[in-house]
């Protein structure tokens, strides 16, 4: 099966009757299947780095959310909520042939594969660095940190933007805040994260539907990978202790030297930590 960027086109259920809704999405490799769930304001581009060791293995879908990277808006009757996204996600994994996937989502993506979990839709979750673990002040300071990154991405012209991807010192201005070691990234992925933040026309609907958003539930007979990366710059580290008592049968995984997207920064860590847990 190839991997260029497709499109699935699926029917969702809503108040006012059905409406027709897309995902795009990447696929390639053979197994089980092992769906990748992006962060706010990025794309699926994020799991490139672990993309084709993770597809050696699986069937691996990565998707860009509803109104973020390739994937259009939302429907105007369906809100950015968590109950509301793992129902775009069921329709999507019907449309796919999709059958309780394995899943692993990273800060936004994670807070979903665990609701994914909870309705249970998916037969694991990994979650790296998953959202909703905090308490009001975490929350206010990571969405600070997301508006900061946002608000830039959209004041830099694309060639300034170009010209600052291209220097180390550049780089690592962009995207230090969430890579720990932001000169791994490819100029052109940094240009294109930055792009796909600018423009995520679901960005301020899902942060504003997860200001009162905390993950309650155990998750019992699931399993269930909670990783962090020591230098998480986002969602601070002792965030994961807390959904590691939230979810008693969870697996805590520290990830050193990784931020708050660690794909980029130990793909091979990462990778295994994900392997280890969709088995």
């Amino acid at each position: 099966m190839g991997d260029t960027l497709q499109t699935a086109t699926f029917s969702l259920d809503t108040p006012s009757g059905p409406h027709p809704a897309e995902v795009v999405y990447r696929r390639a490799g053979e197994g089980d299947p092992l769906v990748l769930l992006h962060g706010i304001g990025h794309h699926l581009q994020a799991w490139d780095p672990v993309f084709d060791i993770l597809a050696a293995e699986h069937d691996v879908v990565a998707v860009d959310l509803p109104g973020f990277g390739r994937s259009p808006a939302l429907p105007d009757a369906v809100p950015y909520d968590l109950p509301s996204t793992a129902a775009v996600l069921r329709a999507f994994f019907e449309a796919l042939g999709l059958d309780r996937p394995h899943v692993a989502g990273n800060s936004l993506g994670g807070l979903i594969a665990l609701q994914l979990g909870h309705e249970k839709l998916v037969r694991t979750v990994t979650a790296l660095s998953p959202a909703g673990f905090w308490t009001e002040s975490e929350r206010r300071y990571a969405f600070t940190v997301l508006r900061g990154l946002r608000n830039g991405a959209r004041r830099l012209p694309p060639e300034r933007l170009a010209r600052l991807a291209a220097t180390s010192a550049g780089r690592a201005a962009l995207v230090s805040l969430v890579y720990a070691r932001p000169g791994r990234r490819p100029v052109d992925a940094v240009v294109a994260e930055a792009i796909a933040l600018r423009d995520a026309v679901g960005f301020e609907a899902t942060l504003a539907a997860g200001r009162s958003v905390l993950f309650a539930h155990e998750l019992p007979d699931l399993p269930v990978t909670i990783a962090w990366g020591t230098r998480d710059r986002v969602l601070v580290r002792r965030q994961g202790v807390r959904a590691a008592q939230v979810i008693p049968g969870a697996r805590l995984v520290r990830l050193p030297g990784c931020g708050h997207v660690p794909m980029n920064d130990d793909p091979a860590l990462v990778a295994r930590v994900v392997l280890d847990t969709a088995r």
